[in-house]
């Protein structure tokens, strides 16, 4: 019987998956026989703690400063790729966005540089027919009185998965992407760490909880799948009813 969530012999990378969503879906990866390398921020595996989230096992690592255009053209290549998995992310809490350099910051890490790593792997993944997948947010489809560039880049990134799954369809490149809702993860902690505001934000969540990792990766899979051979340019909600 053949497996279609069964990956022995690609290869994936997993930006922005030396913790939170992007490790649990690199690890999902990777316990699916993939050879799975992620990208993070800090210069060795050692510099990960495991209580923030990080599970490096089994994982290639390279540490690329993706908000840097140069350092992702000149970053490691394996000379080959299947799966694409652009997760990075940055949010400036206290305002810090409605400012010059926080909005920059922001823009750079969770828009221009979904741009850049699809350009920069666009030939690789042409040659194997392969994946892109896209990890923005529900914020990207309402509005955020705290944290304007975080929602915008969001919102530009579930344009830019349609626009990049239409232009790349006829390589043989398939583009998605997923917009999670609350998940707990170092860029959530400023809820999920109160009591009260994180009662506040279950509340208004239908199915009663936040989501886990594990709920972002079981539909990464499937995305990058066969099973989803005739998705192209969709972003697919993953946030318990959050957004209805």
């Amino acid at each position: 019987m053949i497996d279609d969530t069964d990956f022995t012999g690609r290869r994936v990378l997993v930006v922005g998956g030396s913790s939170g969503i992007g490790n649990g879906i690199a690890q999902a990866f990777r316990a699916r026989n993939a050879d799975v390398t992620v990208w993070g921020t800090r210069a060795a595996v050692s510099d990960y703690d495991p209580a923030e989230g990080s599970d490096l096992t089994g994982l290639d690592y390279a540490c690329v400063d993706v908000s840097d255009p140069d350092r992702i053209a000149a970053a490691p290549s394996a000379g080959g790729l299947d799966v694409l998995v652009l997760c990075q992310g940055t949010v400036l809490y206290k305002r810090g966005e409605f400012g010059r350099a926080g909005w920059d910051q922001v823009m750079a890490v969770n828009l221009d540089s979904v741009m850049h790593c699809a350009m920069r792997f666009r030939d690789d993944l042409a040659a194997s027919k392969g994946t892109i997948i896209v990890v923005s947010s529900i914020s990207g489809l309402k509005a955020n009185i705290g944290n304007p560039a975080y929602a915008a880049s969001k919102a530009g990134a579930i344009s830019l998965t349609k626009s990049l799954g239409q232009a790349f369809a006829a390589e043989g490149i398939r583009v998605n992407g997923l917009a999670p809702g609350l998940v707990d993860t170092k860029l959530t902690r400023v809820t999920t760490q109160h009591a009260d505001r994180l009662a506040g934000a279950l509340a208004r969540i239908p199915q009663g909880r936040m989501g886990t990792p594990a709920d972002l990766a079981g539909a990464a899979i499937f995305l990058a799948s066969p099973l989803a051979a005739y998705v192209t340019g969709h972003t697919l909600v993953v946030d318990g009813g959050l957004s209805l």
